[in-house]
């Protein structure tokens, strides 16, 4: 290296050396000033603080002696209050004791009038004692006797008037609710028109020709048990032309098989395998159209979201009748009779509609398990969501369980307008004659009834009761045991009338 580049170095190095001790100076210098300044304020800082104590002791001294003032002036002011009250309770208590002294004045003077009042009551319990005596001897009975005779005479009198006000109560409430009933249910039954569809427990299918029944039949009968054990009904070949019978009690197999053989004799092809396809295919098509049918129902009587197995099983119905009645249709009518009487009487018109609808809903698989119709549709619609106010409604249409609310006797009464309308139902003549016996039956089984007659075709019934065993009070109560033992012991359409007959004829000749 040559002397230049190390005196230059050199030079570098002394010159950082001395950069460096001065920078160290200078920040010694200013932490120096940085920390004189700091004290500074401190100092003053602190100076104000103290100020500030002193201002605020001066301040709570004078505080304090006025509070002082102002509680010794408070004390003063309350100590002469006192002292007032003091004064007035003395004068208080003096008046209280001055009319104590009065009160037991008051009190001498009471006792001594009523000692005298007493003596007064004991000579009028005597001498009354003495009149009570006397009439006893006049009239002779004694006052047990008189009181007996007398309270006989007024019971009397009393059921007399009670039987009079009974008929006129009941009397004048039958015009008003038979008229006011006669415009609800004319109404109701004007407004709803349904068609109806006569009974029946058999199908018959039309045959092209007598020679397809030996094809129906089969070799050795072949046909006729498969088609009978596939479709699960009987099937009833006879000497009636051109025409096979089916017979179920099952309604919806029935129709299954009657379908099914309508298709068997279009399609010509008669034997087991293809009976046995037919008749399946067949239950999946009237499936659907109970599903359908269910739907229709329910849009028809306004009461929208049924679950579908509800739908399904109301579709069933359209299978089943009742005295000639289509039971389907007698529900949605049924739903739409509830819907106008429910809203004359401002009731809640889609419970009605829908207990209307489904009231008869057990009928579609009481040949399935046991129990009612209407326990078994109710126990099925709580299952499957239905308000518990629509199920009372199901299981009570037939009093089997007590109504809990206006809308149960509504369909109730729906329910037996639409199955007791004119032209609505009929029966055999054979339940006819049995139902009008059973009816007068029941009225001859009461004591004190002499005879009695069903009229009107059963929805009638006149008694006619001893009147020396049955006064006026106790006919009118033979009258509602009559119509409760026919409500409990029989199955009738709509409402049964009792009319209790009581007259008293006197015969004599003039010779």
């Amino acid at each position: 290296m040559s002397s230049d580049s190390l005196m230059t170095v050199i030079f570098i190095l002394v010159a950082l050396a001395a950069g460096l001790i001065a920078g160290f100076f200078v920040r010694h210098f200013q932490a120096q000033r940085e920390t004189r300044t700091r004290q500074s304020e401190g100092q003053r800082i602190l100076e104000q603080a103290q100020a500030k104590a002193r201002e605020i002791e001066l301040s709570s001294r004078d505080e304090a002696l006025r509070l002082r003032g102002e509680a010794e002036s408070e004390l003063s002011r309350r100590r002469s209050e006192l002292g007032k009250e003091e004064e007035r309770l003395g004068q208080r208590r003096a008046d209280v004791d001055r009319r104590l002294d009065q009160l037991e004045k008051r009190d001498q003077t009471l006792s001594k009038r009523q000692s005298a009042l007493d003596k007064r009551s004991n000579e009028v319990e005597e001498q009354v004692h003495q009149i009570v005596v006397e009439l006893e001897r006049v009239s002779g009975m004694t006052r047990e006797e008189a009181k007996a005779g007398l309270l006989e005479q007024v019971e009397r009198d009393a059921r007399n008037d009670m039987v009079r006000v009974i008929h006129q109560i009941e009397e004048e409430a039958r015009q008003e609710g038979d008229r006011r009933a006669r415009e609800i249910i004319a109404d109701a039954i004007q407004r709803v028109a349904s068609d109806h569809v006569a009974e029946i427990s058999v199908s018959v299918v039309p045959l092209p020709s007598d020679e397809m029944k030996g094809r129906i039949i089969g070799r050795n009968g072949r046909n006729i048990r498969a088609f009978e054990k596939a479709a699960g009904v009987d099937v009833i070949v006879d000497d009636t032309p051109e025409a096979v019978t089916i017979s179920c009690f099952d309604s919806v197999r029935r129709e299954v098989a009657r379908r099914s053989m309508e298709r068997l004799v279009l399609d010509g092809r008669i034997h087991p395998a293809h009976i046995e396809k037919i008749v399946a295919d067949t239950r999946d098509d009237v499936e659907q159209v109970i599903a359908e049918e269910g739907e229709r129902a329910a849009f028809d009587a306004g009461v929208p979201g049924l679950r579908p197995e509800i739908t399904k099983k109301l579709g069933r119905l359209k299978f089943r009748t009742s005295y000639g009645q289509n039971q389907l249709a007698h529900a949605v009518e049924t739903a739409q009779l509830s819907a106008v009487i429910a809203s004359e009487l401002k009731a809640d018109l889609a419970a009605c509609k829908m207990g209307g609808l489904l009231h008869d809903i057990g009928k579609a698989m009481d040949h399935e398990v046991e129990g009612t119709h209407a326990m078994l549709g109710a126990e099925f619609c709580r299952r499957h969501g239905v308000p518990e106010k629509v199920v009372n409604i199901i299981a009570s249409h037939h009093h089997e369980v007590e109504q809990g609310s206006v809308e149960a006797v509504i369909v109730e009464s729906a329910d037996a307008i639409s199955g007791a309308r004119p032209g609505a139902r009929r029966e055999s003549l054979e339940d006819y004659i049995k139902r009008i016996r059973a009816l007068e039956d029941v009225a001859n089984s009461f004591q004190g009834v002499s005879e009695s007659y069903a009229l009107q075709a059963g929805r009638e019934i006149r008694v006619i009761v001893k009147p020396e065993d049955i006064d006026d009070l106790e006919a009118t109560q033979l009258a509602r045991e009559v119509a409760k033992k026919i409500e409990e012991g029989m199955n009738y359409p709509g409402q049964i009338k009792v009319t209790v007959i009581r007259e008293t004829r006197s015969v004599d000749y003039a010779r």
